[in-house]
């Protein structure tokens, strides 16, 4: 019986073609692009996230243009 179950379950999977029996958003069109905008906003965010972690976002001291530093 389990093989029969897991067979059963294996076809399943390989016919659906998502590779993921349970949807990851809603079915609903309008509720699904409401998703979609917060996980893409997730993402940026996390990007932003990131950036002040590792003080990426910090402004940059060094001069555009290279000086001597002596005296001439």
């Amino acid at each position: 019986m389990r093989k029969v179950l897991l067979s059963l379950v294996a076809a399943l999977w390989l016919t659906t073609g998502s590779g993921c029996l349970i949807p990851m958003y809603s079915a609903d069109p309008a509720r699904r692009a409401q998703e979609l905008i917060y996980t893409s906003e997730d993402l940026r965010a996390f990007l932003d996230e990131w950036e002040r972690i590792w003080f990426l976002d910090q402004p940059s001291h060094m001069v555009p243009l290279r000086t001597h530093g002596g005296i001439i």
